[in-house]
């Protein structure tokens, strides 16, 4: 190099390249580092793929992926293509050299520095458009399986007479291509003006011309294809009103069209679709006229029609037509909307009758016998009771349940169904003693069995004999009871977050009967990672780097990951929303988890629509209770799938359960193989499947304004309904649903229901009840009741105030806190009887000795009548005005007399039969058989009767002052 610098301190130091060695080494560390984003970027994709290969869904996998790919490629290449032809295009437009002006000469500078890098500029833009286009298009697999596999619905929406499915999967689909191709045409007409005014072809401050002939030609097609496309989305409008929503007063969330729309935005879309056309045409025509002033005039007519005919006009319409007279002009349209929205919720078929709300008065004697068979009084509450479970049967400090446990049904010893609060026993690793990554992963990794107690009125716990504590059918490490043989360990639950390598060297922690003891993995589920690929790549998945190298990896060793059943279902099948209470149930000697699974659409024309997050949400929501994509907007919905999952091996099976449903339908096309029939499913199974709350909870929110057919009076709004807050809980959240065994009107027997209430919008008092049928062995299974409230009856926060305001229980909360306890109330229960409601509440008591709750007291409600007992037969007795067919706490003992000897002997076999018919009449209760409790009443009333004739008799005081009330019975 020549000497740039000399002078007195000598020639600059020169900047040389470096060595070769250096250069070898940065090349090496920038290969390594590309092989390194490239492993991490393949470990996911490996992983995923192991995964779904091992729970037998590869299919899922590869159908996705496939779709993303496809997509990502065509419509990738689509935009890279139009992009790119334009540029070229418009670089093989420019126009020749000449003089240039002061404008030319400025640009000059930046098309030679663009010469020599032409073809590489034009690749990297066309790549960049390219790529972004091609990820926002893979996003759309979903839009394009439903297209693709769409399958009729077989009904037509009122207005355009088109099937749902056009609207359900076509439309969509067609409104994404519409979107791609304004994209493609609003960029590749920036690219080509761009290209075009740098080469010369457009001039801004130029005099002459502003543009060449080729230009305007050029432009002028891309411009005529933009209105083409934009007389395509005016003719999409039209069918879109159908699924459009808006703010109605009258409905609130207003979906389809309404008398504007059918009125006035329908032939102002359709005129302006005509405009458009025209205005594309006249645009197209540049290419022989060259010049732009008519298309201008075109457009310029477009955009102002735009504003009058689509703006002005409906704004007219509704001003001057409707709002003077909104009732009968909306008449039509609400009754299409009612139909549909009843429709797309499965609630068309709701029965709904009048119901009076308060019983006979004059009918005290037969409403109390009615009482018994009503319902079987579920007072062992599900969300109170889990720290009793906790405190009882959690063994060790590193299992635990969830906070609210889970209502079924199991045979009980009489060979009847009986309700039953169930709760598994999962794995906590945050109560491990010991944490490091051995014992978090290794050693705990699996909770330990089903713990069930009776839910119905028996209250007393024989194992520890504590008065209140739940009755437990199955309990124990490992658990025994009334329930059959089956595998115990728990590696799939609700609460089971953290992956767990099993199967290996490491040994697990297990029990016995003798205690405790080790284990190794048995199941078939997991990855396997004696690939060191395998391991390799789960490091870098799960950041653990001691994957690798760790001895306790070996032979045999299987990784357990995505362990909730949400997850699972959710993983193998991305198309349904999942319900927010999964469920176990003891069913062929295994634990299963029992996922209801929903298919929905925001696409079912006139149904209006409801936000699942929204409507799903009580007082009981959190996040292990949440629905899954809680923030999706639908406005139909379908519990068309059961889905089980092997608590032990995590086997996933899907099964059809809603027949008739197209979305199901089509999703079976696009993904072939993966839902059983209907009729796989076992008896055994189908004895604990139920009707899913989310769902039930959905529909309750909509019949609160679609209980009502008639327009007019949905209009005014004078009949809506609101579902009340819980008013056992402090929050303000909506009052949960409640599975209850009972009859409504009309029913001969107790039917597994899932039930509510509602109050008149705005008011506390009562407006109607709700119940489905929720076995799914009953040939009634999903049947709707409602009970519509035709007088003015207490309300559910109306009912907890006047019980909290019963002088018993100011003294049972003072009398609870002298011992450091306070009192926490159960499910407030509603059961129609007798033309009237019945009230049921369980009362607990937590804190001092017993730091968990225990049932104390029952409250009961009947026709504004609170009572507050120690039992629900003494409440029963109580509130149907009964007191005196109980028996007294401690019956007369025998041998305390002064009789003679003659009739000494009658007292003495009197006060015996009395003994034996309390005694008879505790055992009944005990075992709820209420037609026993009856007769041993009878007895204990005939002996006491006898006893007091003896000792009328003699002329002789007793010490045993016999009473025949019902004051002590303190049995539960």
């Amino acid at each position: 190099m020549p000497d740039r610098g000399g002078g007195p301190a000598g020639p600059r130091m020169r900047v040389g390249r470096p060595s070769r060695r250096v250069r070898t080494l940065l090349m090496t560390l920038g290969v390594l580092a590309v092989l390194a984003m490239l492993f991490v970027m393949f470990a996911g994709f490996w992983t995923d793929w192991l995964w779904y290969r091992s729970v037998k869904y590869s299919s899922v996998f590869s159908t996705t992926l496939v779709t993303k790919i496809g997509l990502f490629a065509v419509f990738g290449l689509l935009m890279a293509g139009a992009v790119g032809l334009n540029i070229w295009l418009a670089h093989r437009l420019r126009p020749p050299l000449s003089a240039m002006s002061m404008e030319q000469q400025n640009l000059d500078r930046y098309r030679m520095g663009i010469a020599p890098y032409k073809k590489w500029v034009l690749l990297a833009i066309t790549a960049l458009v390219g790529l972004i286009s091609g990820a926002s298009a893979s996003g759309q697999w979903r839009t394009w399986l439903m297209w693709v596999n769409g399958v009729a619905f077989g009904q037509k929406d009122p207005q355009f007479k088109m099937d749902v499915s056009f609207y359900a999967f076509d439309l969509p689909w067609y409104r994404f291509m519409l979107a791609f191709g304004f994209a493609a045409t609003v960029l590749s007409l920036i690219a080509a003006a761009l290209t075009h005014y740098l080469y010369g072809g457009l001039r801004i401050t130029s005099p002459g011309a502003r543009a060449t002939a080729a230009a305007t030609g050029h432009l002028s097609v891309l411009l005529g294809v933009f209105v083409s496309l934009k007389a395509v989305a005016y003719w999409l409008d039209r069918y879109g009103l159908a699924v459009k929503s808006s703010d109605f007063k009258a409905a609130g969330n207003w979906t389809g069209l309404r008398y504007v729309d059918a009125n006035a935005y329908l032939p102002a879309k359709t005129i302006l679709f005509c405009i458009a056309v025209i205005c594309a045409l006249l645009f197209f025509a540049t290419l022989w006229r060259r010049t732009w002033q008519l298309p201008v005039i075109g457009f310029g007519l477009m955009v102002l029609s735009a504003i009058l005919i689509g703006g002005l006009y409906p704004a007219i319409v509704q001003k001057f037509q409707v709002q003077p007279n909104e009732q009968a002009k909306e008449a039509p349209y609400i009754k299409k909307n009612i139909d549909a929205t009843r429709e797309a919720y499965g609630i068309d078929d709701a029965d709904v009758q009048n119901y009076g709300g308060k019983g006979d008065p004059d009918k005290k004697a037969e409403q109390r016998k009615a009482a018994d068979t009503a319902a079987s009084y579920r007072l062992v509450d599900p969300n109170v009771v889990s720290p009793a479970f906790q405190q009882l049967q959690q063994e060790r400090k590193y299992y635990q349940f969830p906070a609210t446990l889970d209502v079924d049904r199991y045979t009980g010893p009489d060979g009847k169904p009986q309700d039953t609060v169930v709760g598994l026993r999962e794995l906590n690793i945050t109560g491990i003693p010991k944490r490091n990554w051995i014992n978090d992963h290794f050693t705990y990794t699996h909770g330990y069995g089903v713990i069930a107690a009776k839910g119905t009125n028996t209250v007393t716990d024989e194992n520890n004999g504590t008065v209140g504590a739940p009755d437990f059918t199955e309990s124990g490490l490992p658990t025994t009871g009334q329930l059959p043989t089956y595998e115990q360990r728990v590696y799939y639950g609700e609460k089971t977050e953290q992956y767990s390598i099993v199967g290996g060297p490491q040994k697990e922690l297990d029990y016995e009967k003798n205690g405790e003891r080790t284990t190794s993995y048995k199941g078939k589920s997991g990855v396997d990672l004696s690939n060191p690929l395998n391991r390799a790549a789960y490091a870098v998945a799960f950041s653990e780097p001691q994957m690798v190298y760790s001895g306790a990896i070996g032979d045999g060793s299987r990784i357990l990951y995505n362990r909730t059943p949400k997850e699972r279902v959710e993983a193998v099948a991305p198309w349904l929303t999942i319900d927010g209470d999964a469920y176990p149930a003891v069913v062929g000697g295994r634990i299963q988890w029992i996922v209801d699974a929903y298919t929905t659409t925001n696409g079912y024309p006139y149904a209006s629509r409801t936000t699942l997050g929204d409507t799903t949400a009580d007082s009981l929501t959190d996040s292990q209770r949440a629905v899954v994509a809680q923030q999706n907007q639908v406005n139909y919905i379908r519990n068309s799938v059961k889905a089980t999952v092997d608590a032990y091996d995590g086997t996933v099976k899907l099964y059809e359960w809603d027949t008739a449903d197209p979305v199901l339908k089509t999703w079976m096309k696009a993904f072939p193989d993966t839902v059983q029939p209907k009729s796989a499913i076992k008896p055994d199974l189908l004895a604990h499947l139920r009707y899913p709350q989310d769902m039930f909870k959905v529909q309750r929110e909509l019949l609160t304004r679609y209980h009502v057919e008639d327009p007019a009076q949905f209009y005014s709004g004078s009949d809506a309904w609101q579902v009340p807050d819980d008013p056992t809980n402090k929050d303000s959240n909506s009052v949960p649903p409640y599975y209850l065994s009972l009859k409504m009107p009309g029913q001969d027997e107790q039917k597994f229901s899932l039930t509510t209430t509602f109050t008149p919008n705005g008011r506390p008092n009562l407006g109607a009840f709700m119940a489905v049928d929720a076995d799914a062995t009953s040939s009634d299974f999903g049947k709707i009741r409602v009970l519509r409230v035709t007088s003015t009856v207490q309300g559910p926060q109306q009912v907890q105030s006047e019980l909290n305001g019963v002088p018993e229980v100011a003294e049972f909360v003072r009398n609870l806190r002298g011992t450091d306890s306070d009192i926490e109330y159960g499910n407030l229960l509603t059961v129609p009887l007798d033309g009237g409601f019945l009230y049921i509440e369980p009362v607990y008591a937590r804190g001092g000795s017993a730091n968990y709750p225990l049932l104390k007291k029952v409250a009961v409600s009947y026709g504004g009548k609170p009572v507050f007992k120690d039992s629900l037969p003494e409440a029963l007795n109580a509130v149907f005005g009964a007191e005196g067919s109980t028996p007294p706490t401690t019956p007369p003992p025998p041998g305390e007399t002064t009789k003679p000897p003659a009739t000494g002997d009658k007292l003495q076999q009197a006060i015996a039969d009395a003994q034996k018919a309390y005694e008879d009449g505790e055992a009944a209760l005990a075992k709820q058989d209420w037609t026993a409790y009856g007769k041993a009443q009878k007895d204990l009333q005939d002996a006491l009767q006898r006893a007091a004739d003896a000792e009328t008799g003699s002329g002789s005081t007793s010490g045993n002052g016999g009473d025949s009330g019902t004051g002590g019975d303190n049995s539960g």
